[in-house]
């Protein structure tokens, strides 16, 4: 990969990353006047329907309080920071602000008319117009994410960025980036004065210049966004950039040092103008995850006796395609390291004892396994139980026991684990919790033959940013990839 810098090549031809946007194609700016008008409509539709309502079932409707309840709506919307233009389109995390912020309009609404008026059914009336708020606002946000998620995709919205700092941090943030073209930020090259030397797995993304070309740089690509990662540049030229790209009115965005253990609980104080980041991580010893996995094996036992049918018809299956035994076992490394055996329902015939699959299949390098491994033996029935991910249910018995947690990091062989501890950094670490039937690297398509490394970081921000709320929306989103339903994040 060419690299050109301002130190030995001043006049050297530009690279365009060929997956950049042509400038000036982004429109980051136009959300902000788009959401607060699909939010606008909205809520005009919500006040005409819950007009109507009111007259189809003569119920008491005041237009001024509804008018007072959709304004206040709107405003804590806003306040939510949900008319800014968005990095990372989250469908769930929005609709859970949406729904927030109406159930606070409704409070208010609630609590100022019962002050300032004798009326009767002031409650339900003013909680049926809330509730056709949230479902019209939540709708116009879900189909206006999804709009702009295709747009993004497609290369006709998001923001030209530029990568300060040409190191490891960098190159990975510069590959993600482009494999994610969702999260809008097209990267159009490097900033660097002395960057690391490019590996084959790296995108090709050129080095432009060096700090003191960053006004050109920034004319010349159309940038819009500048993310800060790491380099040898001292602090002071950094903060000289920071400056200037906040003079320029660009977007700025830092990964921060320690970024392994920062997570998004992280709060921000000050003792007078020097900032102090705190951390507040969850301890995988503490009562938060003893609460988890005690509500785990409780509504593990309960879905034992919801899906006993289903159970039954799965067993009946595997047993005419394969007879005896129903269940496969398998022995996987869970919590501190302990062994376990995880069951799935079979679904593959056995392996010819003449042929040695090992010796014909060989994984790549940062390769997990998974998946179909060399021949394929999968059944007719297993390849519909396997799926709708329907062979993973008797691992339902694993929670029950106290072996697994319903989302947790995949658990992996024990043969497969002292490889990977000895070769991916932090490996090891995921196995401060329980292993999960589903997890935050699945989700996210780090399932079967996909980069470990990649998984143990994902698991990994999973354990430092753990909440019931993030338990809640793996599954959700594990649900809506068994439906087949597009990512709904």
């Amino acid at each position: 990969m060419s690299q050109a810098t301002a130190d030995n090549a001043p006049d050297v031809e530009l690279a365009v990353h060929p997956h950049a946007l042509p400038w000036p194609a982004s429109r980051p700016r136009v959300w902000s006047h788009l959401s607060l008008a699909t939010d606008g409509a909205m809520l005009a539709t919500a006040l005409v329907v819950g007009g109507a309502w009111a007259r189809a079932t003569s119920s008491s409707f005041s237009l001024s309080w509804a008018l007072f309840l959709l304004v206040l709506t709107l405003g804590c919307v806003n306040r939510r920071h949900l008319h800014r233009p968005p990095l990372h389109l989250r469908v769930i995390d929005t609709l859970a602000a949406v729904l927030l912020a109406t159930a606070l309009a409704v409070s208010v609404t609630v609590t100022l008319r019962v002050l300032l008026s004798a009326s009767e059914g002031i409650g339900p009336e003013t909680v049926k117009l809330g509730a056709l708020a949230a479902i019209f606002v939540g709708a116009g946000r879900v189909a206006l994410t999804f709009q702009e998620r295709r747009a993004r995709r497609l290369g006709l919205s998001g923001s030209r960025a530029l990568i300060v700092g040409a190191g490891e941090v960098g190159r990975r943030l510069a590959k993600r980036l482009v494999e994610t073209p969702e999260f809008g930020l097209h990267p159009v090259g490097f900033l660097d004065k002395e960057p690391l030397e490019a590996r084959e797995d790296d995108v090709p993304l050129a080095v432009l210049g060096a700090s003191w070309d960053f006004d050109r740089i920034v004319e010349e690509q159309g940038v819009e966004d500048v993310v800060f990662t790491y380099s040898n540049a001292p602090a002071d030229v950094y903060l000289r950039l920071v400056k200037r790209a906040q003079e320029l009115g660009l977007r700025t965005s830092v990964v921060p040092r320690l970024f392994e253990k920062t997570t998004e609980a992280t709060s921000l104080t000050s003792l007078g103008g020097l900032p102090l980041a705190t951390g507040d991580a969850r301890h995988p010893k503490g009562w938060e995850f003893g609460a988890k996995y005690a509500v785990d094996r409780a509504l593990a036992v309960s879905a034992l006796v919801v899906f006993a049918p289903l159970y039954g018809i799965l067993a009946l299956a595997v047993l005419i395609s394969l007879g005896r035994p129903i269940f496969y076992r398998q022995e996987r490394v869970g919590l501190d390291g302990k062994r376990f055996a995880m069951l799935k329902f079979r679904s593959m015939h056995p392996p010819d004892p003449t042929h040695s699959e090992e010796s014909t299949f060989v994984l790549p390098d940062d390769t997990a396994p998974g998946g179909v491994e060399g021949d394929d033996r999968r059944t007719r029935v297993g390849m519909i139980i396997r799926a709708f991910s329907l062979d993973e249910l008797p691992q339902l018995v694993n929670v029950a026991k106290g072996e697994m947690s319903f989302v947790g990091p995949r658990p992996e062989r024990p043969e497969f684990v002292e490889q990977f501890e000895l070769r991916i950094r932090g490996y090891g670490d995921r196995h401060r919790v329980k292993s999960g039937i589903t997890g935050w690297a699945q989700v996210h398509g780090l399932r079967g033959q996909t980069s470990i490394a990649d998984r143990a970081e994902w698991d990994n921000y999973y354990i430092e940013n753990w909440s019931l709320w993030l338990d809640l929306k793996i599954v959700l989103l594990t649900a809506a990839a068994v439906l087949r339903v597009r990512s709904v994040e």
